[in-house]
């Protein structure tokens, strides 16, 4: 399975609305309740409306198309990760999923992937 590394610092961020969000950025993911509007982003692309955020993110995502038939991908790999004591933030879209993690633990999560056989990309 290949893993695409992004090349950017991403924050996770709490806005007050999303009427300041770049919806034309890259990457933004947004999660609404009836708790809170949420938000994951590259930190250039932090809206000025942001109540909390938590800035130092790296990404990746699996590469390709995933089948919503496979099961276990994203449970295999922040298992990897935990157990190597690597704490993750995970985002999934209608296609596949993205993996967050702080910039500390990086390298590690790359290292820790390409030993358990994943291809890097």
């Amino acid at each position: 399975m290949e893993i695409k590394i992004l090349e950017y610092d991403f924050s996770i961020c709490k806005v007050a609305n999303y009427s300041f969000v770049d919806f034309e950025s890259k990457y933004c993911f947004t999660g609404k309740t009836d708790e809170e509007n949420s938000l994951v982003c590259m930190t250039d692309d932090v809206p000025v409306n942001t109540t909390e955020r938590d800035d130092g993110w790296k990404a990746f995502r699996i590469q390709g198309i995933l089948d919503f038939s496979l099961i276990g991908i994203l449970s295999e790999i922040s298992t990897l990760l935990a157990e190597n004591e690597i704490g993750i933030f995970a985002v999934s879209t209608y296609n596949t999923d993205y993996i967050l993690t702080k910039k500390e633990n990086y390298d590690k999560a790359i290292e820790v992937l390409l030993e358990a056989g994943y291809h890097i990309v």
